[in-house]
């Protein structure tokens, strides 16, 4: 019996599989730390004996070159894809047995020229069983057509509508949809609809396969918004032939060292929950939670190759945050502290600020001068935003914050996590903040004006980020 395993990584809103029929086992898509594929193969006590990428990730930065290295797997990338590493080269049509087991492989461009999905058959019966889709169809979406560049977005999404309807044509409804990205990826058009699918699941729910190729074109590129910075090195890192992350923890510094490497602009980045931060932090350090969306916004942030040194609660902490920074290439953690070594991390030395939620926003604009700064990307603005409002998407926040007026700002976004991280970089700045930590949905019972007024508040807690 072939199984298919799935292994999430959910900070990075993206899926790899494992498929085996009991001895040989084959991996689609695998993330940077191999160790979690490799510890589902022992545990099923099967062999890795090939390895498959869709495409080039933008993403993430892949472990596939490291687990067929480790195991003597075949690796195999699309042969047009240029590497700097030996790999078998695919394309269109070739037929690769694993074990029991068959993958076809099939050109889908539309997320890259180069995009590929695998189908899974059983070699015994030639039942088609999955295909494996990367970026290409996803549950309920597709990929998006813009991270080569806006002047290809056209291109890659007509190309994308081909590739999704050659899939629906090809494979009986009963396949399964086993996608690498759509569930929290900002590789994905949109949010995934489901966590499982079929290829007559699709047929009935995507865009891709139920409006006509000029309507699905024009509703993808409009719905497009920004995606974090940190891509642009990702595919390049991918070519290059990635090896395994260097799991060594980081040099531990005093708190006399955290403040010289502040003074110097190098980036201290505190990792506690974001009401820990704000009651107390290590001045001009900033605040990024950890959890799912940590490494996308300190991604998304921080200059690339930029010096980075952690606080956090725990030792474990910063390690489980330089494992989810090493899935995006980020290998160097220049130092680490923990927050309760010493007892350091301890006032009168510390720096504070407000927080608060949109009734005490209410509140405060009845009395005070104050500046209300909007930190969501612009399609959700576009949904609804506090009336007199000012808008910076929190990615454009660095290079504009000169831009902003010098007085009492109040944060907020969507659910609270971005809005911490703007106000520990406006803090740092010099501007005197207040965070709104809640749920923008309760803007308006709040008494709040919101242009346009939301016809459906719960349609934002529908976002995966916050």
């Amino acid at each position: 019996m072939i199984e298919i395993m799935t292994i999430e990584t959910t900070s990075l809103g993206n899926r790899t599989y494992l498929a085996t029929d009991g001895v040989s086992a084959l991996v689609i898509d695998p993330p940077r730390d191999a160790d979690r594929v490799l510890a589902v193969a022992a545990a099923r006590g099967v062999a890795v004996t090939h390895v498959f990428e869709t495409h080039l990730h933008n993403d993430y930065v892949s472990g596939g070159l490291d687990i067929a290295s480790r195991c003597g797997a075949a690796y195999h990338i699309n042969a047009a894809d240029a590497v700097s590493f030996d790999r078998v080269g695919v394309t269109d049509g070739d037929v690769i047995a694993v074990g029991s087991m068959r993958v076809l492989v099939v050109a889908t461009p539309g997320h890259t020229f180069t995009h590929l999905a695998y189908v899974l058959e059983d070699a015994a019966t030639s039942e088609v069983l999955a295909v494996f889709t990367g970026g290409s169809l996803l549950n309920g979406s597709t990929g998006r057509p813009d991270l080569l560049g806006a002047k290809h977005a056209l291109t890659l999404a007509a190309a994308q509508y081909a590739s999704a309807r050659r899939l629906a044509r090809a494979l009986p409804d009963r396949t399964a949809v086993c996608p690498t990205h759509g569930f929290g990826s900002f590789c994905a058009a949109t949010p995934a609809g489901a966590a499982a699918s079929t290829i007559g699941d699709e047929k009935r729910s995507n865009p891709a396969l139920t409006l006509d190729q000029d309507n699905y074109v024009a509703a993808l590129v409009a719905g497009l918004d920004a995606y974090p910075a940190y891509y642009a090195h990702m595919a390049a890192a991918n070519a290059a032939g990635p090896q395994a992350p260097d799991p060594a923890p980081p040099a531990r510094v005093s708190a006399d060292e955290l403040a010289r490497r502040i003074a110097a602009g190098e980036w201290v980045v505190d990792l506690r929950h974001r009401r820990v931060f704000a009651a107390g932090h290590v001045p001009g350090s900033f605040g990024f939670e950890y959890g799912d969306s940590f490494a996308t916004y300190l991604g998304w942030l921080i200059p690339w190759g930029a010096p980075l040194t952690l606080i956090g609660e725990t030792g474990g902490q910063i390690a489980a945050a330089q494992r989810d920074l090493a899935r995006i290439g980020i290998d160097r953690v220049a130092g680490a502290a923990v927050a309760c070594a010493g007892g350091w991390l301890a006032a009168p030395r510390l720096a504070t600020y407000p927080v608060s939620d949109y009734h005490g926003l209410a509140a405060a604009l009845d009395h005070e001068d104050l500046a209300v700064l909007d930190v969501r990307r612009a399609l959700e603005r576009a949904r609804g935003s506090i009336t007199g409002s000012l808008h910076v998407p929190l990615h454009e926040l660095p290079g504009r914050l000169r831009d902003l007026p010098h007085r009492p700002l109040w944060v907020h976004c969507q659910g609270g996590y971005r809005a911490s991280i703007a106000a520990s970089l406006l803090q740092a700045a010099g501007h005197a903040v207040t965070v709104v930590d809640d749920d923008f949905a309760r803007a308006v019972d709040a008494g709040l004006a919101v242009t346009p007024a939301p016809q459906r508040p719960a349609a934002y807690r529908r976002q995966r980020v916050s």
